[in-house]
């Protein structure tokens, strides 16, 4: 299930694009959308099972992944944006494939058969091919849950409530640090899905909410049908997405001191442009986790022509900044984005360093 938008190479383009055309706003706090009070009923009896951090999360994370459903998501921020999708998800053995389309912007339909995703865009007749090891799923964990994720997290249950008419357990994630936001998750009684999540801020300020507002678990769907779906690219072009794995030492990067409970997942140089000049450095991406929120460092040559300013940007939960690197770095220039505090993303802004 879609609950958190991880780094990709469309947030990416989204951010880029933001710093480059537009105004670039300052991050502004605003009141949130709901309190965790009356949300949630805490009577006896109806209190959440004791369980650890991981445990709960271990619970979400094979939730999501285990039954077939099929829904409409719905998530909006404190601002007033708003999104729906509807997600159509099936697992047969070892098979995931995942369909969701979008209901709200340009039309979209993104499919996704385990790694393997494709983006249809039918306005531009174009198809998005990429491979993604880091999927957009809440919790973001690895198949075996570091058990460190407790340090940064403490689980407090709430009670009992309904979204999308099924009896969900209601647990806070309070953060033991300023790092990283806090999270309000209902979570179906029998299967542990995930149905609803506010992200939350240091305030209690509700910045971010996602939930299903129509839900039928156990769907009679077919992966056979999806598949078919996913493979009829008839009428459009393909463009593949060709992410190339490396190193941070490869690459000539490090960071000085490392941001806390925030591991590195991933290290990919991005594909050059058409208007690149062979042999130019390419822009990269290094990406990190904690398992519930993701940081992707995207670092590129400083481009006179383009020369955009240094800024910030708030989408919900999802903060960006944009700034050119310190000496000895200054020829490079750092677009640090994720669902996290910005202080967070200016603790990696300030360790990134270059090695050569």
């Amino acid at each position: 299930m879609t609950v958190q938008m991880p780094i990709s190479a469309r947030a990416f383009a989204l951010v880029f694009a933001a710093f480059c055309f537009a105004q670039i706003a300052a991050a502004q706090t605003r009141p949130g959308l709901a309190n965790a009070k009356g949300t949630a009923s805490a009577q006896a009896g109806d209190a959440p099972p004791p369980m650890s951090v991981v445990e709960w999360l271990q619970r979400m994370h094979t939730g999501a992944r285990q039954r077939n459903y099929i829904g409409t998501f719905v998530v909006s921020a404190a601002g007033g944006d708003l999104s729906s999708a509807r997600i159509w998800h099936v697992r047969d053995g070892d098979l995931q494939i995942e369909r969701i389309e979008a209901l709200s912007g340009p039309p979209r339909s993104t499919f996704r058969r385990n790694h393997h995703v494709m983006t249809f865009l039918p306005e531009a007749k174009v198809v998005k091919v990429e491979k993604r090891e880091n999927l957009d799923l809440f919790p973001n964990l690895p198949d075996k849950p570091d058990s460190s994720i407790g340090d940064f997290y403490d689980v407090r249950a709430v009670g009992k409530d309904r979204v999308a008419g099924f009896d969900a357990d209601v647990v806070q994630l309070v953060p033991l640090d300023g790092l990283r936001f806090g999270y309000r998750i209902w979570s179906e009684r029998r299967s542990g899905l995930v149905v609803k999540l506010q992200t939350v801020d240091a305030e209690s300020r509700v910045v971010e909410q996602s939930a299903f507002s129509e839900l039928q678990l156990d769907a009679p769907i077919k992966a056979q049908a999806l598949a078919q779906m996913m493979a009829n690219t008839s009428g459009y072009r393909v463009e593949k997405l060709e992410l190339e794995r490396t190193s941070a030492q490869d690459e000539g990067w490090v960071l000085k001191a490392p941001v806390a409970g925030f591991k590195p997942r991933s290290f990919y140089r991005r594909p050059a442009g058409s208007d690149s000049k062979a042999g130019q450095d390419r822009t990269v991406q290094w990406t990190f986790s904690d398992g519930l929120a993701s940081v992707s460092l995207f670092i590129e040559r400083y481009d006179e022509k383009r020369a955009p300013r240094d800024g910030v940007l708030t989408i919900g939960a999802t903060n960006a900044i944009r700034r050119r690197l310190p000496e000895p770095a200054s020829d490079w220039w750092l677009t640090a984005v994720g669902e996290v505090p910005q202080q967070t993303l200016n603790a990696f802004a300030q360790s990134l360093a270059r090695t050569r």
